[in-house]
């Protein structure tokens, strides 16, 4: 197996440990036939991917240096030179559908999961390393204080897996904080029973002011309209995804008289 190391860091932190790297890409089903990794850096998950007869395997990247490294060290890969946010999905695979893995950056984490719920009828999985506290954040359940916006919206379309913890030590340069790993599976839902855009409305409008009750937090969206219902005594991560979906229905029909 190769031990990928670069002449130098493409400013961001790299996995270090094969056991972990191999780990994380064990952790994708058996059954998929599609996979594209998001920023491979230095290669460290690519190389368990690349000679895969079973996968039809491509990555993206946008540093010049990483995608300069990549191609000496996998001269076959199916390497993709650019921004997955700014990626046109459909133009590179058209109906395709594909998983993805990575180790994300953290700072575009959340933009990256954004981007998935948004294309979630071609990506069947997602295992990505991502910071711990936002992995905690996306798996939290309701009644977890720790549960949120990524939390709701991607449990409606995604069941989450919390897979396993990845200490500071394993990586080169070492963060300052842990990393876990995490897998979507895509759930059955095709479409929410509700108004989907006023769904997404009310879940951020409620998290927006957490600690308040959603009788408080909903005021912007409520217009001064009573709200003798029960649920609106309580806060909003005590909700589960079809707790807000009856929500907005709710609400859809109080603005609507």
């Amino acid at each position: 197996m190769i031990q990928v190391k670069p002449k130098k860091y493409f400013g961001q932190h790299f996995l270090t440990d094969l056991q972990i790297a191999h780990n994380i890409v064990e952790s994708l089903p058996s059954d998929i036939s599609s996979v594209l990794e998001i920023g491979p850096g230095t290669g460290v998950l690519t190389q368990f991917l690349i000679n895969n007869k079973d996968i039809n395997f491509s990555a993206i990247e946008i540093d010049t240096e990483a995608i300069a490294f990549l191609h000496e060290k996998f001269p076959n890969l199916h390497l993709i030179e650019g921004d997955f946010l700014k990626m046109d999905l459909q133009k590179e695979f058209g109906k395709q559908q594909f998983s993805i893995i990575g180790n994300f950056p953290y700072n575009i984490s959340s933009q990256i999961f954004f981007k998935v719920l948004e294309n979630r009828d071609q990506i069947p999985y997602v295992v990505g390393m991502i910071q711990k506290e936002v992995a905690e954040r996306i798996a939290a359940k309701h009644g977890n204080k720790t549960y949120g916006i990524t939390s709701v919206l991607l449990q409606s379309f995604y069941t989450i897996e919390y897979l396993f913890t990845v200490n500071e030590h394993v990586f080169d340069p070492p963060p300052k904080v842990k990393s876990a790993v995490i897998r979507l599976s895509r759930n059955n839902v095709q479409k929410l029973n509700c108004n989907e855009t006023l769904f997404v409305r009310t879940v951020k409008t409620a998290f927006n002011q957490r600690r308040k009750t959603l009788r408080n937090s909903l005021k912007p969206l409520l217009n001064g309209l009573p709200t003798p219902e029960p649920i609106f005594n309580l806060r909003p991560e005590q909700l589960s995804v079809s707790d807000f979906i009856f929500l907005t229905n709710l609400l859809e029909e109080k603005l609507g008289k």
